[in-house]
């Protein structure tokens, strides 16, 4: 008999479940798409239950497609958005008339001032930070809570991240991962422990009197098995066996990472590959076997992705969002959408099969940005510079109105997010911390023409896995894990995935293009942090 594993992944957008076998072969996958609400003072919010109920049709669909008899699943693994669940609590996050709201989701801004405030305080955990806390982590919100919805806060049963609120849901467990409150909750899972002293000079004291039992008590590595395993009840709601293994779960990214940097047919060393999961926003992981501070991007996190290992994240807050926003300010944008959904394509995807159409190559696009250049910065700079007020830039806009024209900005802007992570390779490598390759997994990476342009861009070979779904195979292998059919997630990640694809980057021209767009870049990015800081200096 076969044994499979489910693995699911809980983005934005979407929730997503995948069946595999222990080889690492996707049988079926299976998407529900989630509800979201968002307004323009940069509030973003879901519900738990609806979150939870697409899990769950996801996992059925998927063990339907693949054929198999549910009873020969033995585990399911969970990966998520870095997201705030307030579980339990007397209404919702925000709009009183909704109150099955009860998500603050990980690119909510509405703690930015409890942020800056943290920041202020320059407390030593902030170091394994990157020296600077984020809005998107969960202590600002939940400072933001405290202080904004106070009945919310003190009614509130348990504060999770989104993966370990479905885990909890899955199994009955409340352990967390040392993955989620390690990277976004000031977790020192190098010291086994939170730091009291922390929760109390920032406001949340009470989480600390209370044994820190709201936010997580006992806290465990990634593909430990919880519980007892499925609880009868989601296992009825899955169509699935009850008691099949349940595993500590991670952030959506870094099962991306998990899918990707050690997978067979490379270096099999995750040390010298960097993960870059590119999605609505983008992450970058790096392994190190020792602890390195690098200012402004987040960690070192112990045992945050590979066991026994140290963890950097950068990233940038809005990726694939930050294309789709930057399309829809040109003029052809719905024109052009509307031939590319005749065609059974996204926008972004004819934009890229165009831009293939009109150059000699896929390195040979970048010709087409021509003189337009994009710093993507909508949503802030998560990666060097933790910067949650940058901007986005945009320079040489003519009066071109085609979908041509449009092509064009689209290229500029997917160099733009290649340059993005070019400066976070730099800056990591300005430390000490050096790759040899970039693994891209993610929805917004699959495409042959955005591989090619952030090799050429960074400088790096891309590498892309047998696996058209990294993420989800990230979380199978937890599941893997758990259920013994895999001793440890080290020996996992080779034995379930594989190098499919590597694309060198383009010397000659094509690389002296880019360097000159890079240096653009930087130059672009200074001059508008400058205007923005000279501006709030006159305001005060």
């Amino acid at each position: 008999m076969t044994s499979y594993m489910i693995g699911v992944d809980v983005g934005t957008g979407s929730a997503r479940a995948g069946v595999f076998d222990p080889a690492g072969s996707m049988l079926a996958n299976a998407k529900r798409d989630l509800v979201i609400f968002r307004d323009d003072s940069g509030r973003v919010e879901q519900s738990s239950e609806q979150i939870w109920q697409s899990v769950c049709e996801a996992v059925s669909e998927a063990v339907s497609l693949a054929g198999i008899d549910p009873g020969d699943v033995v585990g399911i693994g969970f990966d998520a958005t870095c997201s705030l669940v307030v579980q339990g609590a007397s209404a919702g996050v925000g709009d009183p008339s909704h109150p099955e709201r009860d998500v603050i989701v990980w690119m909510d801004h509405r703690a930015l001032d409890q942020a800056r405030r943290i920041n202020a305080m320059g407390h030593a955990v902030l170091s394994y930070v990157g020296g600077t806390i984020s809005p998107e982590m969960e202590t600002p919100k939940l400072l933001w809570l405290r202080e904004n919805l106070p009945d919310i806060y003190e009614s509130a049963e348990n504060f999770f991240d989104l993966t370990d609120f479905l885990t909890w849901k899955a199994a009955g467990a409340l352990d967390r991962s040392s993955c989620t409150v390690t990277c976004k909750w000031t977790y020192l899972a190098h010291e086994n422990r939170w730091d009291e002293s922390y929760f109390r000079e920032i406001g949340l004291g009470d989480l600390a009197t209370d044994g820190f039992s709201r936010i997580g008590k006992s806290v465990v590595h990634p593909g430990t098995p919880l519980g007892n395993g499925l609880t009868v009840e989601a296992a009825g709601r899955m169509k699935l066996s009850p008691g099949i293994a349940v595993a500590a779960g991670l952030i959506d990214a870094h099962a991306g990472g998990v899918g990707t940097v050690a997978a067979s047919g490379g270096a099999e060393d995750a040390t010298l590959c960097l993960g870059y999961v590119f999605g609505t926003s983008s992450c970058t992981m790096t392994t190190t076997e020792a602890p390195t501070f690098v200012p402004g991007v987040w960690g070192p996190y112990f045992a945050a992705m590979v066991p026994g290992m140290w963890l950097n994240e950068g990233g940038q807050s809005a990726a694939g969002a930050a294309i789709d926003h930057l399309v829809k300010m040109h003029p052809a944008s719905a024109e052009t959408a509307a031939m590319a959904a005749r065609g059974g394509k996204s926008l972004p995807q004819w934009l890229a099969d165009r831009a293939l159409e009109l150059a000699a190559d896929a390195s040979d696009a970048v010709r087409l940005a021509d003189q337009l250049h994009v710093v993507p910065e909508f949503l802030g700079n998560r990666a060097p510079f933790a910067d949650p007020h940058a901007r986005a830039v945009i320079v040489g806009l003519g009066m071109e109105t085609g979908a041509d024209s449009l092509v064009s900005l689209y290229i500029a802007g997917i160099c733009g997010l290649g340059y993005g992570l070019r400066q976070i390779v730099d800056t990591q490598a300005g430390q000490g911390v050096r790759v040899n390759t970039i693994s891209v997994s993610g929805g917004a990476g699959g495409h042959p023409l955005i591989r090619q342009i952030l090799a050429d861009a960074t400088g790096v070979e891309i590498e892309v896995t047998a696996c058209p779904e990294p993420v989800l195979l990230g979380s199978a292998m937890l599941g893997a894990v758990a259920a013994g059919v895999h001793p440890d997630l080290r020996s996992a990640m080779p034995a379930m995935s594989t190098i499919a694809l590597k694309c060198p980057p383009s010397a000659g021209d094509i690389r002296a293009i880019h360097d000159q767009r890079y240096a653009a870049f930087l130059s672009l990015q200074s001059i508008s942090r400058d205007i923005r800081l000279g501006a709030d200096r006159l305001s005060q």
